[in-house]
């Protein structure tokens, strides 16, 4: 890999392209982006370090290896327009397997929901060398977690040239396409359930007094630094909370009322309508 480039801009990208330059795992300068949003995309090029480009296909053009990063209903256009611009004719053939298109021979690193290998597998040629990978929001602060789809088409010093880049943002775990769902249900969706349970606990420290702008960084921290102590021990969660709640201590009574008020279930009924939406 030695010119890398995102086709869109949003949080997610300009999360993955600022830490990557930050980190120095790639020079800002082999970095380049294209969003249709021209204004705010040079705005984001000044601020993080990318060059702009002025269409998705000089994009494609200038780098080996593409970042699918624009919203999942706009990758279609994406692909027709990669097509229409190796059909030399502009005859605007069909997306097809057969159809050669300007990925081929290019590395397509997809970060859109949903558009995995075996979508791709019925829209490129195998001349495209395909990985699904599904980060979250907190990859802007260096901890996130970034699932690898098992199932890919890239080489492999290429995958690990690909995933240590992408180690440096967070935490890289391999997932089967079967369990990239439900992987992703917990990871992409979790900060915001997370950060519902630091809203809520820093309402019930207002209410006793505590000043807001204390209550948010005390729960936050709290929640990072329990989290990391089960992530460092490997010790099992029940253990960790058995070793806080003494017999007849505050802990224990405020672990009663969260189930009776159904903490747990209300975990996993969350997950729950994601993995059932239909």
């Amino acid at each position: 890999m030695e010119k890398l480039g995102f086709i869109g801009m949003g949080n997610m990208a300009k999360a993955l392209a600022a830490g990557f330059i930050k980190t120095g795992k790639i020079k800002a300068e082999n970095v380049y982006a294209y969003a249709p949003h021209q204004d705010k995309l040079k705005e984001n090029a000044k601020n993080i370090g990318f060059t702009p480009m002025a269409s998705v296909q000089e994009l494609v053009s200038a780098v080996d290896t593409v970042v699918m990063a624009c919203k999942p209903y706009q990758i279609d256009d994406v692909l027709q327009k990669l097509v229409n611009a190796y059909d030399r004719q502009g005859n605007g053939a069909q997306v097809t397997p057969q159809t050669p298109s300007m990925l081929d021979g290019k590395a397509l690193l997809s970060i859109a929901l949903g558009w995995d290998l075996a979508a791709y597998r019925q829209k490129l040629s195998d001349q495209v060398r395909i990985q699904f990978i599904m980060p979250n929001t907190p990859a802007m602060v260096g901890s996130g977690v970034m699932l690898f789809e098992e199932a890919n088409t890239l080489r492999k010093e290429e995958r690990n040239e690909i995933k240590t880049l992408f180690m440096s943002l967070g935490m890289v775990a391999d997932m089967s396409s079967s369990l990239m769902g439900i992987g992703g249900a917990i990871t992409g969706c979790g900060p915001a359930f997370v950060d519902m349970m630091i809203e809520a606990y820093a309402d019930a420290a207002v209410k006793y007094g505590l000043p807001r702008n204390a209550a948010y960084p005390l729960v936050s921290q709290t929640i990072l630094g329990s989290a990391k102590l089960q992530l460092v021990s490997g010790l099992h969660p029940g253990v960790l909370k058995d070793q806080v709640t003494s017999p007849a201590g505050s802990t224990i009574r405020g672990v009663t009322a969260l189930e009776e008020a159904g903490f747990r279930n209300a975990c996993i009924a969350s997950i729950d309508s994601i993995m059932n939406k239909s």
